[in-house]
């Protein structure tokens, strides 16, 4: 016990000596360490702000920005080691073997980052666009290096992995979302007038792309109707709500014009069985 005690007081005394040999030397290269990681995160910012305020894209800037905060701080962590006498340059030989290790069980994930960094580079969408890919369609609200995160009509944020997005097949529509209608009038009514109807009622609500639509047209002939197709462009964040708009402002319209909306119809007629 007495052998322990003096093992445990060697320890303790070596300690407190080369607290007391380094204790400015450590003390100066935490400071070094703090600023250094203070300084890395604001020139990280000052270039993401710089490229945005140069119209670049959002993620490509976030990318350079983030990129020049890591870069950085590891000539800060390099700079620290060197100058508490560390070798790095077996160091650097371990974090090597060891990426490639980590490289070979991480696959998926790398697949993931390697993707990111083609989107980021090559930018087939940007955040604000309306994606629509793996059966999933919603606003883009970020793109990181592993996955890209879309925000639907309900506002729930859809994360996918970038090897999902990257060579898949994917409909970008910008910062809009095709809205379709479809109404049924009489055979009675005129197409002509139906139509021009519609257009006035859709021009009434504001919002709507009138630049690229909308587009109406007879969409099919029906057994009791003639269905009138209407297609137009509105914002995603408020696809339903222009949606809603346009069907009561389309209602709206017909009633206070006339126009006669059919619904089936099924008439029963009672036989009197003479034999009975």
């Amino acid at each position: 016990m007495d052998k322990e005690l003096e093992q445990l007081q060697v320890i303790s005394n070596s300690i407190t000596q080369y607290l007391i040999d380094n204790g400015l030397q450590i003390f100066v290269t935490m400071i070094i360490l703090v600023v250094g990681y203070v300084i890395a995160k604001k020139l990280g910012k000052a270039v993401e702000v710089l490229m945005i305020g140069k119209k670049v894209d959002i993620t490509l800037s976030r990318f350079v920005g983030n990129s020049a905060h890591l870069v950085i701080v590891i000539f800060v962590i390099m700079m620290v080691l060197g100058r508490l006498g560390i070798n790095v340059t077996p160091l650097i030989a371990i974090v090597g073997a060891l990426s490639l290790g980590a490289g070979l069980a991480l696959q998926g994930m790398l697949s993931n980052y390697a993707a990111g960094f083609t989107i980021i580079i090559t930018r087939p969408f940007v955040v604000g666009d309306t994606l629509s890919v793996q059966g999933q369609t919603g606003l883009v609200e970020s793109v990181h290096l592993a996955y890209t995160i879309l925000v639907d009509e309900d506002d729930v944020r859809i994360q996918i992995p970038n090897r999902l997005v990257v060579g898949e097949i994917m409909h970008n529509s910008k910062e809009e979302k095709l809205v379709e209608l479809c109404v049924g009038v009489a055979y009675k009514s005129d197409p002509h007038q139906v139509i021009t109807i519609v257009e006035a009622a859709l021009k009434g609500i504001e919002g709507i792309n009138n630049t690229r639509g909308p587009i109406i047209g007879i969409d099919e002939f029906a057994d009791s109707k003639i269905n009138i197709g209407v297609r137009f462009l509105a914002p995603t964040y408020k696809y339903f709500e222009f949606k809603y708009a346009a069907n009561l402002a389309i209602y709206d319209a017909f009633k206070q014009q006339g126009i006669e909306i059919p619904f089936p119809k099924r008439e029963v007629s009672l036989i009197n069985d003479e034999r009975s």
